[in-house]
């Protein structure tokens, strides 16, 4: 599945993901699970799911602290909370309530093809990647030196799969149920009030959406830069597709609630460490 960049994680708020799964769970019978774990492979969605892990870093530094405050205990409790097959076990039990035979037979069908498995391939190794100021660097000289026609595609792109524009409330839901969980399990100094935690996170996103639209158009230069302009426009067609729009909007949904709930689990956990000891 596309790349987006790991500005901070889009996660859609869980009343949107359950409402989503009551509607779609009435269109059609859903996938059995040996076809959705195949669904998962042939897409790269699997690797969107194990990639996950790699925003953990970016947890602490949202409660001012790093990874290194907590010794030894942070790889052993970011791996627990971030374990892949236990990632991948969570979306396939939201799929196979949700995703009908339609949107599966679609998606598979062009992710299957000859350009389907080609814009996977760098897609996978674009999810590994460990991102950061060089790589937005490397990006942002690519579309310097692009032409209109390809940076254009690539815009398409993005605009294809975030359709409905919740990247920016979606990222502060995360950081919202984030940091709410913390501070619930006492990992902050002062109890956050709700209130006006929703009113600072709505102060910011304005430049947060512009932020993470250069961000993901940087990303994508990055990540398609050996694919040529004919077929990223004709991904671009593809993802506008209106039975992809709502395999996107499905797959979208489930990874980013995925990542809410991992970081909320991570949160409580971090919190039954005592800091700057090696446990």
């Amino acid at each position: 599945m596309p790349v987006l960049p790991r500005v901070l994680p889009r996660v859609l708020p869980l009343p949107l993901l359950v409402l989503l799964i009551g509607l779609w769970a009435g269109i059609a019978p859903a996938a059995d699970r040996d076809r959705l774990r195949a669904f998962l492979e042939i897409t790269g969605f699997d690797m969107a799911l194990d990639s996950i892990a790699l925003s953990a870093a970016d947890a602490p530094a949202m409660v001012g602290l790093a990874p290194g405050d907590f010794g030894l205990a942070w790889p052993r409790i970011r791996d627990e909370v971030f374990d892949p097959a236990a990632m991948r076990a969570q979306a396939l039990d939201i799929l196979a309530q949700t995703l009908d035979e339609e949107m599966l037979g679609h998606a598979a069908s062009f992710y299957a093809s000859g350009l389907g498995q080609r814009l996977v391939a760098v897609e996978n190794a674009s999810h590994m990647r460990p991102g950061g100021a060089d790589e937005q660097a490397e990006g942002e000289a690519l579309l310097a030196a692009m032409d209109a026609r390809r940076r254009g595609a690539l815009a398409a792109m993005n605009d294809a799969i975030d359709v409905s524009g919740q990247s920016v409330i979606a990222v502060q839901e995360l950081q919202f149920r984030f940091l709410m969980a913390a501070s619930a399990a006492g990992l902050t100094e002062d109890e956050i009030d709700a209130a006006t935690l929703r009113q600072v996170l709505a102060q910011g996103a304005e430049e947060m959406r512009a932020q993470m639209r250069a961000a993901a158009l940087a990303s994508a230069a990055l990540t398609y830069r050996d694919i040529p302009t004919a077929e990223l426009r004709a991904y671009a067609e593809a993802l506008a597709h209106p039975v992809m729009a709502r395999v996107y909007e499905l797959m979208n949904a489930v990874q980013y609630e995925i990542m809410a709930d991992r970081f909320e689990r991570l949160a409580r956990r971090l919190a039954e460490v005592p800091r700057a000891q090696d446990l």
